[in-house]
């Protein structure tokens, strides 16, 4: 199992450079206007609304059905089979972790009969024990299949394609882009429903923006409770999310109705995601293996867990 290493030399700092260091304010806010034109000028933005434009007309559905058909066919078709992915890899991880601590263990009595004998200092014995042990966890991930990176997989297309759809509906509500003689600002102007039946204004009602802030608490909040004790990055990383999710209702509140709408539907879809694969019958449909943490009834543990933290009755 030990494999003894040879520890490499430490590179030597490279000095920074003091040129960019002067840059203006002013600049820097012109930078940053010219990354969100170019960002709105880019191909993959072109793409998101030749397809909304396609859809719609192909549908002949009002534009707010249709965001709401885009936002479904996205989370369903795209990401709920890499969220699955997701649960699947996460699955095998956490069943990976006994053997891991079992041989982790194994491994730090042989590291220590090898410091014994070759008179290693304690910084040689945790270099080697962090070597060896990085190793057999790689070659645990090839075996089952399971390497950390791919659970990154979901986000890594997930936030792409929101940006772009998003974008693209800025576009289209700002009057960039015409169908067929008619400019789609125009379509879009008499598009809505509702309250909202303007897509190109903001919703004034803030309606939308809470409804946004609501779905991704309770999303936040649902992932929380389900763990039974946090890491101290899971806990930041909530921290992190239930701040966003707040700070989603102001930008909510500013952009055209039809974004805060294609969020809405995207942030409900994503919930609707989550407690989907919960399901006992769904998980064994994707092939996501038995854990330890799973529940014959979870949403039951759901609410039992709701109703303990707030105190409900």
């Amino acid at each position: 199992m030990l494999r003894v290493l040879r520890r490499g030399r430490p590179r030597g700092s490279v000095p920074a450079g003091a040129g960019a260091r002067g840059a203006s304010a002013s600049a820097g806010s012109g930078a940053g206007w010219a990354w969100w034109e170019a960002v709105s000028a880019s191909a993959p933005v072109a793409g998101a609304e030749a397809g909304l434009v396609a859809l719609q007309a192909a549908s002949g559905l009002p534009w707010w059905a249709s965001v709401l058909a885009a936002s479904a066919a996205l989370r369903t078709g795209l990401t709920l089979p890499l969220a699955a992915l997701q649960a699947r890899v996460l699955a095998r991880l956490e069943n990976l972790q006994p053997q891991v601590q079992l041989l982790a263990q194994q491994l730090r009595r042989e590291v220590s009969a090898c410091a014994a004998s070759r008179a290693w200092t304690p910084q040689d014995e945790r270099f080697h024990f962090r070597k060896n042990l990085k190793r057999i966890t790689s070659e645990l991930y090839v075996r089952d299949n399971c390497h950390p990176l791919k659970a990154s997989l979901l986000i890594w297309i997930q936030v792409p394609v929101w940006v772009f759809v998003s974008f693209a509906l800025r576009n289209l509500s700002i009057g960039r882009t015409a169908s067929e003689g008619i400019p789609i600002q125009e379509q879009f102007s008499v598009g809505g429903t509702l309250w909202f039946t303007d897509l190109t204004v903001p919703d004034h009602t803030l309606i939308l923006p809470i409804t946004l802030g609501l779905l991704n608490l309770l999303i936040v909040e649902i992932f929380v409770l389900q763990k039974t004790r946090l890491s101290r990055i899971q806990k930041y990383a909530t921290y992190f999310f239930r701040g966003m999710s707040v700070l989603m209702v102001p930008m909510a509140a500013t952009v055209p109705s039809a974004m805060a709408l294609y969020w809405v539907s995207s942030s409900f879809m994503g919930l609707l995601h989550n407690l989907l694969l919960r399901s006992p019958a769904f998980r064994r449909l994707c092939r996501i293996p038995l854990t330890k943490s799973d529940s014959d009834t979870p949403y039951r543990d759901i609410i039992a867990a709701i109703c303990t933290k707030y105190s409900l009755k």
